[in-house]
């Protein structure tokens, strides 16, 4: 790995204390879906213990323009420093690392369970199966408080349209506290959401990712169903 200025090009809230941030992405930059990158403010405007740096996943896909990130706002000097230094700022950039990849056995399906911001590595690789056809069959439960916290339903949505291998099942666990209308399902995802898809545990492998509270509790619950370790795969989303 090697560090990479990227000049910062458009930001935007995508949800409730949320924002997405989109880099121009340099040629010859290629990552796999579901990788992740570490970002650095070189001279930001205020700093703090928590420091300069950040890992990120990478929530846009290869085939996308620019390379996209995005981020709970907790306050924080660099959260604050991200959502208020001039577009075309620098930021470097390391990466990209990390092994939440799809596995390349179209045989077997695959299972990603995101809670919160843990989707970001999801989008990737859910936008990428689409845009090239992938045979995998993949099936992705993306848990929230309430709808005004989800990020990317409509990017998930459509990929669903475009590829008749992905199914998203979404579902709101605070729904009391929404002024927003929500027809899917609510509740934490269970071994009974889960199953309602997927017939044979032993079958498929497992991407978690979100926060270490949900991990620990969906791999217990794996674990519990039968599901063999090594077919879990996960990555936790601490601090955002």
């Amino acid at each position: 790995m090697a560090t990479i200025p990227m000049k910062l090009k458009t930001r935007k809230e995508i949800a409730e204390g949320t924002m997405a941030f989109w880099l121009e992405k340099p040629a010859g930059f290629d990552f796999k879906p579901g990788q992740a990158m570490e970002v650095k403010l070189a001279n930001p405007a205020e700093t703090d213990a928590e420091g300069n740096t950040r890992a990120f996943s990478i929530a846009s896909a290869p085939y996308e323009p620019d390379l996209m990130f995005a981020t709970r706002m907790r306050d924080s000097a660099m959260k604050r420093s991200l959502k208020k230094i001039a577009l075309g700022t620098e930021l470097e950039v390391d990466g990209p690392w990390g092994d939440l990849k799809l596995h390349t056995r179209a045989a077997r399906p695959a299972v990603f369970i995101a809670g919160g911001i843990g989707i970001t590595p999801f989008r990737s690789m859910v936008m990428d199966a689409a845009k090239n056809k992938l045979a995998h069959r993949i099936w992705l439960f993306y848990s929230n408080r309430r709808p005004e916290d989800a990020v990317f339903l409509d990017d998930l949505a459509r990929a669903e349209r475009e590829n008749p291998n992905f199914k998203m099942i979404a579902t709101m666990t605070e729904m009391e506290k929404s002024s927003r209308p929500w027809t899917g399902k609510r509740g934490f995802v269970t071994k009974e959401m889960i199953g309602e898809s997927i017939k044979t545990w032993s079958e498929p492998i497992f991407y978690l990712a979100g926060p270490g509270g949900m991990l620990n509790a969906m791999h217990k619950l794996l674990l519990d169903a039968g599901v063999n370790e090594d077919d879990i795969r996960a990555e936790e989303f601490a601090g955002y």
